[in-house]
């Protein structure tokens, strides 16, 4: 069974999305790649590495003089568990009413609605059971 990933918050989020494009990154790396976007100061950004490391969502190479850190998790294993926490909680852990929601309340191009249509029929065509005749 694989482990489970704990709640990551707004502000970590950031962080996690530089160790996603390059890691390992020292603390003063994270912090110059969120200075276009965010005003963190080196405090706070190692207030998140500390509290990521602690839920061991991120892992750290100690055997170095400077620190560098490493996400133990991959984008797409944290966007699943956040997905899912969100559905949970918004919908009652009921994705064809969120998505239902979705596509009424957007604008979908043509292109948007084939592409849709296409993974739907990947999905149903992959979870259609077979039948051997062995």
């Amino acid at each position: 069974m694989t482990k489970s990933i704990p709640k990551i918050s707004e502000s970590e989020w950031e962080v996690m999305k530089v160790l996603w494009q390059k890691a390992p990154l020292t603390a003063s790396e994270i912090t110059s790649s969120l200075q276009p976007t965010t005003e963190w100061k080196s405090k706070t950004v190692r207030t998140l590495l500390d509290r990521l490391t602690k839920k061991e969502v991120i892992g750290v190479h100690r055997d170095q003089r400077v620190y560098t850190f490493y996400p133990l998790f991959s984008q797409k294993e944290c966007q699943k568990a956040k997905t899912s926490s969100f559905v949970k909680r918004v919908y009652d852990g009921t994705l064809k009413t969120m998505l239902v929601q979705f596509i009424q309340d957007e604008d979908l191009s043509d292109a948007d609605i084939k592409e849709l249509r296409s993974i739907l029929d990947t999905k149903q065509d992959t979870d259609r059971p077979t039948t051997d005749n062995k």
